[in-house]
């Protein structure tokens, strides 16, 4: 029996190789009969596995899947489904899995929202029902807005319009759309690129031990970028270690399912354990960067505005009396319809009839329906990016910002690159060469804001155990690529939300830490240091454990293999009065003590700033 391969088991509207194939072809008669008895009696149970929001540690909706009866050969979804797929049913499963998954969530009176898989097979069968999900939401009280259905790949997609109307039908009913596994199989960029999806997951092959791979993390980089561009969630699946959850957080990925948060359940959990995802209490993106990057908030400009019913004449007139405004934002109460250009307006009126033929037409013809809209918490770093991406060249200088999908303002593209050269210069200013993390200035600027907003935090100073005699023997080049070792798995485990990296200089690096889980960071930054510090000796030295150098005295020493000492002072908010220069000599102080300790170490001064004592 052929069946299309599958990749993720737990997806039920994906066909697995069945498993005992050869039994189950031998018994095609009772599975039938047991395939039917499932039908008919809706013997499915749903499983959900929570999806969390990977900044706040928060549950923020549930992905449903099914199971057949225990006892029976159809209990796997793999085994369901090819049944249906031999039995041309593919249907009715489809609609009873869906059925079911609502009536459960709803039982279970699980909030937030819930991830339906959905087949494009099922979509383009002529006899799926329209309107049926509509209904048994309404059944139950559940709104679509709450609903986002997810597109599984696992048949090509060939009539890709049938599909993007189907999609649309949801669309149009308040659902949100998903695309699951992408680049698992088929053409999912393709698919991304026409259907536009509200969210795209990252296939788990890409996050199963993207914290030691360098080709994984910069794929999901790049993906990331694509999204943030689209304006498009994104859904890290198969996180299954705390190390993958790091990673994956400091990338900028939303979203994550996956064991390490909570396995499929009957009855899933509502609420993580605090010690699965700590996270800062309040965030605060802005701060953490500072030094180099500034949020699209500071570019916002208040234009008047108009409403797609507006007529011609009257934009006209508008742009008469204030000669400097180039572009009109079209908003109705608070939502943004589009945009309307200066230059567009008066070619037309001023044309030998234009104003009595196309006056008193309402803007909505020839406004651009799809302007650019950009959240104002976005780094200008990344806006600029994402205008360079933009296809739409008649935006010309302008752009519209949002908060929340509500009108906010609008920004100028000439005030964006004024703002990021002046900004660049400023990081060059203060910035280490080697790593281009933030020196000494912004780092006691970074601290100082801290205390005077009384903000919670941890000061951590790392530095490299037995550096200079590997120095000394490999030279400065390779020195380098183990303080850019150290820069770089502190990228991958610190939280970008609201952890602040700092090169003080040579081999020493402090992390301001606001993340209320950074003693475990802390131990997965050693350990990933451990791990990948070896490979930059040679073999023979990796053998032997270390290396043999000349002192200042002029002995020759064994020195083991470099490894990090963190010295952690802790700032708990409450205190007036204490200076960045007291945190920084408490955590100088702590990493002293540090090294005093053989191997990757982590020491935490429990002595307070004088201040405080």
């Amino acid at each position: 029996m052929s069946v299309a391969p599958l990749l993720n088991f737990d997806h039920p509207t994906q066909y697995l190789p069945v498993d005992g194939a050869t039994t189950l072809d031998s018994q095609y008669n009772s599975v039938d009969e047991v395939f039917d008895e499932i039908i008919q009696n809706r013997r499915l149970t749903s499983w959900f596995q929570p999806i969390v929001d990977l900044n706040k540690g928060e549950i923020i909706g549930y992905e449903a899947l099914v199971r057949g009866p225990s006892d029976s050969p159809l209990h796997s979804p793999g085994n369901l489904f090819n049944a249906a797929i031999r039995l041309n049913q593919l249907t009715e499963l489809e609609t009873l899995c869906r059925d079911i998954n609502i009536e459960y969530f709803s039982q279970l009176n699980l909030t937030g929202k819930l991830f339906l898989n959905v087949s494009p097979k099922a979509l383009l069968e002529a006899d799926f029902p329209t309107g049926f999900t509509h209904k048994a939401l309404t059944r139950h009280n559940i709104n679509p807005q709450n609903v986002v259905i997810e597109l599984t790949e696992n048949f090509p997609i060939l009539d890709i319009v049938t599909i993007h109307n189907a999609l649309k039908h949801y669309r149009d009913a308040g659902f949100k759309i998903a695309l699951d596994d992408l680049g698992s199989a088929y053409s999912g960029l393709r698919l991304w690129s026409e259907l536009k999806p509200d969210y795209v997951k990252f296939d788990k092959y890409f996050i199963q031990s993207i914290n030691r791979d360098k080709h994984k993390k910069r794929l999901i980089q790049s993906l990331q970028e694509i999204a943030l561009s689209e304006g498009c969630q994104t859904i890290a699946e198969g996180i299954e270690t705390v190390e993958e959850y790091y990673v994956v957080q400091a990338l900028g990925v939303n979203l994550g399912q996956g064991y390490y948060f909570s396995r499929p359940q009957a009855s899933p959990l509502q609420h993580l354990p605090a010690e699965i995802t700590l996270v800062t209490k309040k965030t605060n993106t802005e701060i953490g960067l500072k030094w180099r990057s500034e949020t699209v908030t500071n570019l916002i400009k208040t234009v008047p505005t108009t409403k797609p019913t507006t007529t011609l004449n009257c934009v006209g007139d508008l742009l008469e009396r204030m000669p400097e405004l180039l572009a009109i934002p079209v908003v109705d109460d608070a939502k943004v319809y589009g945009v309307i250009y200066r230059h567009e307006v008066m070619n037309i009126l001023a044309s030998r009839y234009g104003r009595d033929l196309r006056g008193n037409s309402s803007i909505d013809e020839f406004m651009h329906k799809t302007p650019l809209c950009i959240d104002k918490n976005i780094p200008i770093e990344k806006l600029s990016q994402i205008i360079t991406n933009n296809d739409n060249h008649h935006q010309g200088n302008h752009f519209i910002i949002t908060e929340e999908d509500k009108y906010r303002g609008v920004g100028m593209v000439t005030d964006l690159l004024k703002r990021i050269t002046e900004l660049q210069i400023r990081n060059a200013r203060y910035a280490n060469p080697l790593t281009l993390l933030p020196g000494n200035v912004p780092i006691n600027e970074h601290i100082e804001q801290l205390l005077h907003e009384q903000k919670e935090f941890t000061a951590c100073y790392f530095d490299l155990d037995n550096f200079k005699p590997f120095n000394d023997l490999y030279g400065y080049s390779r020195g380098d690529m183990v303080i850019r070792l150290v820069a770089n798995i502190l990228h991958s485990v610190c939280n970008a939300q609201c952890d602040f990296i700092g090169h003080i200089g040579g081999d020493d690096f402090i992390v301001v830490f606001q993340s209320l889980d950074w003693k475990k960071r802390c131990h997965v930054i050693l350990d990933c240091f451990a791990e990948e510090v070896v490979e930059l000796y040679d073999d023979v030295h990796q053998k032997e454990h270390g290396i043999n150098a000349v002192d200042r005295r002029g002995e020759t020493i064994f020195y083991a293999i470099s490894s990090l000492s963190v010295g952690a002072t802790h700032y708990d908010g409450k205190e007036r009065g204490c200076s960045q220069h007291e945190i920084a000599s408490l955590a100088s102080e702590a990493k002293k003590k540090a090294k005093q300790i053989s191997g990757n170490s982590l020491f935490i001064n429990r002595r307070k700033c004088r201040c405080l004592n």
